[in-house]
């Protein structure tokens, strides 16, 4: 069976931060891995050298990160923000909603999955509150399925941030 290409919609932001990290990685990450490589060899016993060992690993976990990013930006579907309706919540909205019960407001920003940064409020379509709120409309009462339990959330406003 052929690997299925899981393609991850993102911003041109989003796609911009992927390949600087990428950049990152592939540069500066790599040389410090190799100079750590390079002292630990310099101790001497490779055998028993738990210096060498701990570069070593965090070379391959290094490589393992460069191939995912390099898969997710070949894979990437860049949204162009002319395309966004804020109709109804989608991919690149901004959406402001109402706690139902307790009446705070929250701003989430729906975005693919490798821009999802929840501390500041971009969540991926994917996650449960993402999902819930999709194809939604301003006014509308949802209900999110989190796990503490049920969610009751009004959306107020879809917008473009």
């Amino acid at each position: 069976m052929a690997n299925e290409v899981k393609h991850q919609v993102v911003t041109q932001e989003g796609l911009k931060k992927l390949m600087d990290e990428l950049e990152y990685n592939k540069t500066t990450r790599r040389t410090q891995i190799a100079e750590q490589i390079k002292v630990a060899i310099s101790f001497g016993d490779l055998s028993e050298n738990a210096e060498y060992d701990s570069a070593k690993n965090e070379q391959a976990n290094l490589e393992q990160k460069i191939a995912e990013l390099e898969n997710t930006i070949r894979n990437a579907i860049v949204m162009d923000e002319a395309d966004i309706n804020t109709d109804v919540v989608g991919f690149g909205t901004t959406v402001k909603i109402v706690d139902v019960e307790e009446g705070d407001e929250e701003e989430y920003s729906i975005v693919g999955g490798p821009e999802a940064d929840p501390m500041n409020n971009k969540i991926s379509n994917e996650s449960p509150v993402g999902a819930a709120l999709m194809g939604r409309h301003k006014g509308e009462e949802v209900v999110v399925q989190t796990p503490s339990g049920p969610w009751k959330v009004r959306i107020e406003d879809i917008f473009l941030q």
